[in-house]
């Protein structure tokens, strides 16, 4: 591949964007054919398929996926350029691009990042989630600004990236309103066999409720595992099964799904971290997130 048709992959963003040929063809104002045509001259290039057309419908192949993520970081630094070039934009004005580990609760999240809004100086924020693994690697190219994580580097990665401890709190056990009257005496120890929504057994909150679970002598009927909070908080707002949260956020946890604090697991501590490549931040943005964090979110 000698070049990059950019016409091209702006059709290709277009279409995957849209899910389909009719959408992106109303959206460009020319004909699917013409589309279809142009996305084929550009997977003839690359010399593989970005969509799996099988079953008349199109389907992002894996490869396709990549190329559609760096398109989209592509065409959104081309409307912020036209915006600069058209007086849209300040030269003081600046994106903060943010990597969240889908193992984050988002409320905390919000609270992290809720001060680079605030801030005099206009901040963009632009925020991808994902694996914690993943997005480290996102940061070793330099496509984020920070990766807010539950888990600090680990050793056998090899991506030179620096972890700043944002903060720390313990975590709270909670259950819909029913479902909590039924483990309300006898806390941890009514625990046993009750029915719980966890997190996946590869996140750090996950191990550290094992081990508590086991010092306690309780044994969870687990009901479900989730890789994203959000998700797992819904199952427990219908009534699944008691779920953990950030202690430091279990009120706001209760007001919105609807749900009763059972306990805070003292010896139990979630972590947070903002991970950089510089040893010392330089990003303002992220310099007052992890100022905030420190000095105000975690000393509730």
């Amino acid at each position: 591949m000698d070049f990059l048709n950019y016409h091209h992959l702006y059709y290709f963003y277009t279409v995957a964007k849209a899910g389909n040929l009719a959408k992106a063809s109303e959206e460009l104002s020319i004909t699917p054919q013409t589309i279809s045509s142009q996305i084929r001259a550009l997977e003839k290039s690359i010399g593989k398929q970005l969509f799996d057309r099988q079953h008349r419908s199109l389907q992002l192949t894996k490869l396709g996926h990549k190329v559609f993520s760096y398109a989209s970081s592509i065409f959104t630094i081309g409307r912020e350029l036209q915006d600069f070039l058209s007086g849209h934009l300040h030269e003081d004005d600046r994106t903060l691009v943010v990597g969240v580990a889908n193992a984050l609760p988002k409320f905390v999240v919000h609270h992290l990042l809720e001060p680079a809004l605030k801030s005099d100086a206009p901040t963009r924020l632009i925020c991808h989630e994902d694996k914690a693994e993943r997005l480290l690697a996102e940061l070793a190219l330099h496509n984020f600004d920070v990766v807010l994580s539950d888990v600090p580097v680990p050793p056998n990665i090899s991506v030179r990236a620096y972890n700043h401890l944002l903060g720390k709190c313990s975590v709270a056990l909670m259950a819909e309103d029913k479902l909590a009257q039924r483990y309300q005496d006898n806390f941890p120890q009514c625990l046993d066999h009750a029915p719980f929504l966890l997190p996946t057994d590869d996140t750090a909150l996950r191990k550290s409720l094992d081990r508590w679970f086991h010092r306690n002598r309780i044994r969870p009927h687990i009901i479900a595992e989730h890789e994203d909070s959000a998700l797992l908080k819904a199952f427990g707002e219908g009534g699944q099964g008691i779920f953990p949260v950030p202690a430091i956020v279990a009120e706001e946890v209760r007001e919105h799904y609807h749900c009763q604090l059972l306990g805070v697991l003292e010896d139990v501590e979630e972590k947070f971290y903002a991970i950089t490549v510089e040893k010392n931040v330089q990003h303002p943005a992220v310099a007052m997130v992890c100022q905030q964090a420190r000095d105000v979110f975690f000393r509730k």
